[in-house]
Parts: structure tokens; C-alpha cells; sequence
């Protein structure tokens, strides 16, 4: 049996300028939201930096890293890749990704 997804309203769209990020709280999690700016795309990671021990990813930089979209760790400069989760500089380190849609222009994520 398939588990239903259960999605979570954050934000819409137009709240979060082209290629920035921001932090929402979503079930006690906070969570980093990145929007490109050349199209409709949001990515979802854990906003805890487990390298610098802090929750600043959502501030961080998006970058392309050898072809890899990723965001730059605001503290040591780390990427992690929005996709995966994965850092590419250590691969012993890495973030949580979630599910993100847009609903008639809201942002959601899945719980």
C-alpha cells in the first residue's frame, strides 16, 4: 500500500525573489526553499549546515558546480547539491531534500 504524501502551504512563489533562498518551519523542520530565477523551480533542503553547525543554508548562494546546482554554505563555503542533498567538497556530509510543488501559485512541501 502507497502512503499519501501530505503537503504542507509555505509560501507563494512571488514571495521569494529569483535565485534567493528562504527558511520556513515545516513540521518543526526548518526547511531552505530556493527559487531560480529562469524558471518556476523551488528546491527544498534541510536549512541545518552540518559543517559550520549552524541553520544558515537558506542564506546561502546558489551556485552551479561543475554542472552540479547546488548552494554555497554561507559559514565555510561548502555546496550542497539541491537535488541530492549531497556536499560535494566532503562526501561524508549531506542534507535532507524534500518534495516541493506549486499549487495555483503557493509553494508547498512535502511533509
Amino acid at each position: 500500500m502507497t502512503q499519501a504524501t501530505n503537503w504542507t502551504p509555505v509560501c507563494a512563489l512571488t514571495d521569494i525573489a529569483p535565485n534567493t533562498g528562504v527558511c520556513a518551519l515545516v513540521n518543526g523542520q526548518q526547511v531552505a526553499l530556493f527559487r531560480l530565477a529562469d524558471s518556476e523551480a523551488v528546491y527544498a533542503i534541510g536549512n541545518y549546515d552540518p559543517a559550520g553547525k549552524a541553520n544558515v543554508l537558506s542564506r546561502g548562494l546558489i551556485a552551479d558546480l561543475d554542472g552540479v546546482l547546488s548552494v554555497a554554505s554561507p559559514l565555510y563555503k561548502q555546496h550542497y547539491c539541491l537535488k541530492s542533498g549531497n556536499c560535494q567538497e566532503d562526501e561524508t556530509l549531506s542534507v535532507p531534500t524534500y518534495e516541493v510543488r506549486l499549487n495555483e501559485g503557493q509553494i508547498e512541501v512535502a511533509a
